[in-house]
């Protein structure tokens, strides 16, 4: 098992490269750059930006004066940059470190990022590390929570529905599955919203954040020993879990009635009864370990996608600061460095998370043998 755990690990290096190469040459021929959105936002011109330009953005004072130097710039590259001084555009390229070649850039790039050194957010003054540090209680608290909701309730009802396959249960509750997972998850948390949180007609929860101004900057280990603050926590997370988990748990819950289905018809099962078993005994102590196998090699993809992926929009409707939100606003408004840090942190996570899902295989049945397979 050392030896394949090696392997999958190595494997992770060049899977790494290649996921921020293709992203990286992506950018290369995207339309606007830092750049662009800095002299739109001089010039008056920005429409689609998010976020102003700050201390991070380098000091830029002067630029109108700068411009009437710079009529003969009229060839630039840069969309917008027409009459401003040819000097300040080169102190942007430099600022930006677009000065260098593309190649050279991105193995600086690849040198920093090994050392998890993401410098700082081009339109901000705070380190990229920083940032997503104080992003991340947010997308803490969804996704892992919503994975848990979601797997708390799609085994055990996708246990029961293959159990009582054909039954009324299982038609009324598959039912109700298709409908949550055809309902959009912000449409859901719309409707919460005018329902539940003071939009047309009830107050009863809080629309804002993940807890109450009179415990902002409270210390983690004061959530566990202050039973109000922890109430108050999760009486925040009550509207967009729910929106986010009406739909999440679908596809997990057919996945778990149909892999136990499949183990319950098989011969062993038959024999089992045929010992004496009853249906408890055979359930959890044959068919469990067989069946969640296909339900363990779903966890990885779901579990990164609640963490990290889908909650830009529940984060806006809920006014929760999270990485997905963090994450849109990069991409708008070309924050290099946090678009390719963000994509760098979620990838390792993704491949450890698979490798850790693999290993989780060996643990519930032992049978299962890594070593003698081939990455």
């Amino acid at each position: 098992m050392a030896a394949y755990i090696f392997r999958r690990i190595l494997l992770m290096i060049p899977t790494l490269i290649g996921i921020m190469a293709i992203s990286f040459v992506i950018v290369q021929f995207a339309p606007g750059g830092p750049v662009e959105r800095v002299i739109a936002q001089l010039t008056g011109t920005d429409v689609g930006a998010t976020a102003r330009i700050s201390g991070g953005g380098g000091d830029f004072a002067g630029v109108q004066g700068a411009g009437a130097q710079g009529a003969d710039a009229g060839s630039s590259k840069y969309r917008g940059a027409q009459g401003l001084d040819p000097e300040f555009i080169k102190k942007l390229e430099k600022q930006f470190g677009f000065d260098k070649p593309p190649l050279e850039r991105f193995f600086i790039m690849l040198k920093n990022y090994a050392t998890f050194d993401f410098g700082e957010s081009y339109f901000r003054s705070i380190s990229v590390l920083q940032l997503i540090k104080e992003k991340m209680p947010v997308s803490i608290s969804l996704g892992l929570w919503m994975t848990l909701l979601s797997y708390g309730i799609s085994i055990p009802l996708g246990i029961s529905k293959a159990i009582r396959d054909g039954s009324r249960f299982d038609v009324w509750t598959s039912a109700v599955i298709v409908v949550g997972y055809a309902i959009p998850g912000f449409l859901f948390a719309i409707l919460l919203v005018v329902l539940f949180a003071g939009g047309s007609y009830f107050n009863w929860f809080p629309l804002r954040g993940l807890w109450s101004e009179q415990y902002n900057g409270m210390p983690w280990y004061h959530w566990i020993t202050d039973p109000r603050a922890m109430a108050d926590y999760f009486w925040h997370l009550v509207l967009p879990l729910i929106a986010m988990a009406i739909s999440a748990f679908a596809t997990s819950t057919l996945l778990t009635k149909n892999s136990f289905l499949d183990e319950i018809r098989k011969q062993y099962v038959t024999t089992a009864r045929m010992k004496g078993l009853n249906d408890r005994q055979v359930l959890y102590g044959h068919v469990f370990r067989n069946a969640m196998l296909l339900v363990i090699a779903g966890f990885p993809g779901a579990f990164i996608g609640a963490f990290f992926g889908g909650s830009l929009l529940i984060e806006t409707i809920f006014s929760l600061d999270g990485l997905g939100l963090l994450g849109f606003e990069s991409v708008v408004n070309r924050d290099y460095p946090v678009v390719f840090a963000t994509l760098y942190i979620f990838s390792l996570i993704g491949l450890v998370v698979n490798l850790i899902s693999d290993l989780t295989y060996t643990w519930i049945d032992p049978r299962i043998d890594f070593e003698s397979r081939e990455v």
